[in-house]
């Protein structure tokens, strides 16, 4: 199956496609992954470290306003609250949630548009 028409074909890489693309539109990201993107991450180990190398190959002038640890955890924390879990070459991983998050209440999710957050806005993305 050619990674072009993988979508068509692979219900799991379609949603993660479509959930990382979402995160990027909300966060006025100014990039969309297609299944060839993601197939030529997949080697990377771990969803944040593909996201860094990603940022880092095509976009390095993010990392002049944000850090790489910012726009990584903003991005996942939008992806996974649609889809969670790790697309890895064909599969899905569900992931671990962070022991530092296990005191929030079930379900919680930061809201990065809230400007209560005293978060920047991802301008000129």
């Amino acid at each position: 199956m050619s990674q072009a028409h993988a979508t068509d074909r692979d219900p799991h890489l379609h949603a993660h496609l479509s959930a990382f693309n979402s995160a990027f539109a909300e966060l006025g990201l100014r990039f969309r992954w297609d299944a060839q993107t993601l197939y030529s991450l997949a080697s990377i180990d771990g969803e944040r470290a593909r996201i860094a190398a990603y940022i880092e190959a095509h976009h390095p002038h993010l990392l002049n306003a944000y850090s790489i640890d910012f726009l990584s955890e903003a991005i996942l924390a939008l992806k996974n609250a649609q889809v969670p879990g790790e697309w890895f070459g064909g599969h899905v991983v569900q992931q671990e949630q962070p022991k530092e998050r296990s005191s929030l209440p079930s379900g919680w999710a930061p809201d990065w548009r809230d400007p209560g957050l005293g978060l920047p806005a991802l301008a000129g993305a």
